[in-house]
């Protein structure tokens, strides 16, 4: 077949043959990962997440096809087979994804280390509200991010519809997984943190409401916090932000909820967490609502403030219990587990 098809477009056989030597190109997948928490929403002209469904399936050698394939246009399912380390060059180090992507791990061993991924279109602080052309309908699982010069995964400028789930993030310069500038619809879950100190941020900056008001609605669930410092997650503006079943060990603090953020807290179990979720952090207060989470070996308290809208008037979940979270979630987070 793809023979006929090189000869029709004019590409010697020989080019071709060299080309799929170098990348693997299959059928499209029987069954695409079923998205929950926010990414599930329909809205925005988006059905839920489904990533690169229906698309081809290629499994990248070199770092310059994995680049070329997460920003080609178009559905496409991108294996990543052992280690591809991304070039910094003029782009600190982060790499354009385009919509309808979905980069996924093949085994408990594959590594994108080097340079992070960014997920949206150019800054511009003049749009408020999302472009024609915002990135949408991407899913990142079941890879180990580290050692970025930036940022491992940056979400913003009005990108909707993104799952990242079961990778395992590490020793990044800046955030881990920093959703900001009017971004919306996002779930992230069953990820371990580590050695790293400021994990995500939800929102831009105090002076950014402009962009971020009335967006920013992102799931956390089952994720392993495991000793990473600080913004697990960090909130501005975004209301409602779901923070469930997640596991906090040894933090300096968990949750922040600032700038009239609204944050719903439940079933989290957190052990050794200085400040497990504050609302008096910096800038104006947020908004937090707390229900069944444990506390263990903390030197304060959960802050709570205000009310926040029910994550149930947009999808439904089912939690575990707060003192199953322990178990739960070390034993299901991270990589070489779907």
């Amino acid at each position: 077949m793809w023979t006929n098809v090189a000869k029709k477009a004019g590409v010697p056989v020989a080019a071709l043959s060299l080309v799929l030597a170098c990348v693997t190109v299959t059928t499209p997948a029987a069954a695409a990962p079923v998205a929950d928490g926010f990414a599930s929403v329909d809205a925005l002209g988006q059905n839920g997440t489904t990533g690169g469904a229906g698309g081809p399936v290629v499994t990248p050698a070199t770092a310059a096809q994995f680049l070329e394939h997460i920003r080609r246009p178009g559905p496409l399912v991108v294996q990543v087979r052992g280690t591809i380390t991304l070039p910094t060059g003029t782009t600190d180090g982060m790499h354009d994804v385009a919509s309808d992507k979905t980069i996924i791990g093949i085994g408990p061993d594959a590594r994108l280390v080097g340079g992070g991924l960014n997920i949206g279109v150019p800054v511009d602080d003049d749009v408020t509200s999302p472009p024609p052309g915002a990135v949408h309908n991407v899913i990142i699982r079941n890879i180990r991010f580290s050692g970025a010069t930036d940022d491992l995964i940056n979400v913003q400028m009005f990108s909707h519809h993104i799952w990242i789930d079961h990778n395992d993030f590490s020793d990044g310069d800046d955030g881990a997984v920093d959703i900001k500038r009017g971004s919306d619809f996002i779930t992230v879950s069953w990820n371990r943190f580590h050695d790293h100190d400021k994990t995500s941020l939800v929102g831009h900056d105090d002076d950014n409401g402009a962009q971020d008001t009335g967006r920013l609605r992102v799931t956390y669930h089952h994720n392993y916090f495991d000793a990473s410092d600080q913004r697990n997650p960090r909130v501005r503006f975004g209301s409602p932000v779901h923070v469930y079943n997640n596991y906090y060990r040894d933090n300096s603090y968990g949750i922040a909820s600032t700038m009239d953020a609204g944050v719903v807290l439940e079933g989290n179990y957190f052990f050794s967490v200085n400040n497990p979720a504050r609302v008096d952090f910096s800038g104006e207060l947020g908004r937090l609502v707390a229900r069944d989470n444990i506390l263990v070996d903390c030197n304060h308290e959960i802050e709570t403030r205000g009310t926040v809208a029910e994550p149930r008037t947009y999808y439904a979940y089912t939690t575990h219990r707060a003192a199953e979270v322990p178990t739960v979630v070390p034993a299901g987070a991270g990589v070489g587990k779907i």
